[in-house]
């Protein structure tokens, strides 16, 4: 549901959130915003293409690439050993003849 203020700011509540103004200088803010820094001029062109080509604004675009992104569960990080294990498990195990273990001598060179 949308209204005009009093201050003709456009208003917008709904079952689960709600935006009040009180005066056109106090303004509560419904959702979070975020700044980024140092934005490498190519990644913001490419994001300025890809929401012309989508049909929206930057702003826009920006948030539904963090929402999808966001929105696949992290995988569960593996221990490399476990990793390495499964990887290799298929090919089936190999058999090693055993060496004799010897006592290692070692020379001090004066």
């Amino acid at each position: 549901m949308q209204s005009l203020g009093r201050f003709g700011w456009r208003i917008q509540s709904d079952r689960y959130r709600t935006c009040a103004i009180i005066d056109c200088n106090d303004i509560v803010d419904c959702m979070a915003s975020i700044t980024i820094r140092n934005l490498e001029e190519t990644t913001k062109r490419k994001l300025k293409v890809r929401a012309a080509i989508n049909g929206r604004s930057m702003e826009q675009e920006a948030r539904e690439i963090l929402k999808s992104a966001l929105k696949s569960v992290p995988k569960k990080q593996v221990n490399l050993g476990e990793a390495i294990h499964r990887r290799f498990a298929r090919l089936g195990g190999v058999d090693l003849e055993r060496l004799p273990r010897e006592f290692v001598r070692w020379v001090v060179a004066l």
